[in-house]
């Protein structure tokens, strides 16, 4: 049976919260055409004026104003073009947590490093607990499933490792690729609280509780308790937030620049991390829809993403994982990798089990 779908932005009636009405057009369409989320514009232009003040007056104690996390993919990389091309007098480091990173994001990185003349600092970390706590998390989801459970613990990682190089250097401001969606926000809307940086621990409640995790792994989390009174923390900032954000004009922009081969490797089907795949085969499976269809729904409802390009990309990626062919053949190599049955993809620990760190501002 096919699933029901808003006409205007694809979104299911499976996705919690979401209702269809008899004219195809779900609720939250209606909620934004209504205008609801105008207030964000409000919102967005004092982001805007925030982040340019920022970029205008940060300067780092060493040898670098500002930290871009490079993931590789289609925003990371537009980010160090605009910083690199705009904001000339900034001294900025590029930052990579090697862990899962494809092929193809692995050549739009060295490509854009190289062709932007930016300084890249990579960290190889042992693969080992990356496996064991994919594969302990993929065993004991909580209920919002495999992509929340595991990107929730995955993200906060890489987001402490660029935090503790920037304190490590004395660069006072990170700068992510975010885009707009990303994360909740609940946990980040254009930054992160002085608080949540300056005061949390970051490991994830179950990780700690289950007695499976050493002291030590637990320690590859950010903690600010590790540091000495008076450290500088830096502050975290999602450009895109502010910045107006289209995502199709980035990935045509990439490309056209050179600094991404083509529409291929500026696309996030093809750049993200491949252990999503198996995420989206776990909660397709366990929930009916794709677990990124609501935030690329948003997108198009807000203009940010073509309805007819997803209109074919959504269901061909959804068929490709649940057969495991072509790309979605990725789902055999993860599962093999990290040593997984199908019958060991189980949700059973409540919700917040793996919540990240989260304070309001």
């Amino acid at each position: 049976m096919e699933l029901a779908k808003c006409r205007n932005c694809l979104i299911t009636d499976k996705v919690p919260g979401v209702q269809i009405g008899s004219n195809g057009v779900c609720n939250l369409c209606v909620d934004h055409t209504a205008g609801t989320s105008r207030a964000d514009d409000t919102g967005r232009a004092e982001r805007e004026a925030d982040l340019e003040r920022t970029l205008a007056e940060v300067k780092g104690d060493g040898e670098y104003d500002c930290l871009v996390p490079l993931s590789g993919g289609k925003d990371s990389v537009y980010l160090l073009y605009k910083l690199k091309s705009q904001y000339p007098h900034l001294r900025v480091l590029a930052y990579t947590t090697d862990v899962n990173i494809p092929d193809i994001a692995w050549h739009n990185i060295r490509t854009t490093t190289e062709k932007l003349d930016i300084d890249h600092l990579v960290f190889r970390p042992p693969e080992s607990f990356y496996r064991k706590a994919f594969r302990y998390i993929l065993r004991h989801q909580e209920e919002r499933g495999a992509v929340y459970s595991v990107s929730y613990v995955y993200a906060p990682l890489f987001e402490g490792d660029a935090i503790k190089v920037a304190v490590e250097k004395g660069i006072p401001l990170i700068l992510a690729g975010y885009s707009p969606g990303q994360p909740e926000p609940e946990r980040m809307l254009y930054e992160f609280s002085r608080e949540l940086i300056e005061t949390v621990e970051w490991t994830p409640p179950e990780m700690k509780a289950c007695g499976e995790f050493s002291e030590d792994e637990l320690l590859r989390f950010f903690d600010p308790a590790h540091y000495p009174a008076g450290t500088r923390f830096p502050r975290y900032l999602a450009p895109y937030h502010a910045w107006p954000y289209d995502q199709d004009e980035i990935m045509k922009e990439v490309v056209r620049l050179g600094l991404v081969k083509s529409s291929k490797h500026a696309s996030p089907i093809f750049s993200n991390y491949p252990i999503n795949w198996l995420l989206m085969y776990s909660d397709l499976k366990h929930f009916g829809y794709n677990p990124y269809l609501p935030e690329f729904a948003a997108l198009i409802r807000e203009g940010k993403a073509s309805l007819a390009q997803w209109k074919i990309l959504g269901p061909l990626v959804d068929f490709m994982i649940s057969h495991k062919i072509l790309l979605g053949a990725e789902v055999r190599r993860s599962m093999k990798w990290l040593e997984l049955d199908e019958d060991q993809l189980a949700v059973n620990r409540p919700r917040g089990a793996y919540d990240p760190p989260i304070l309001s501002r």
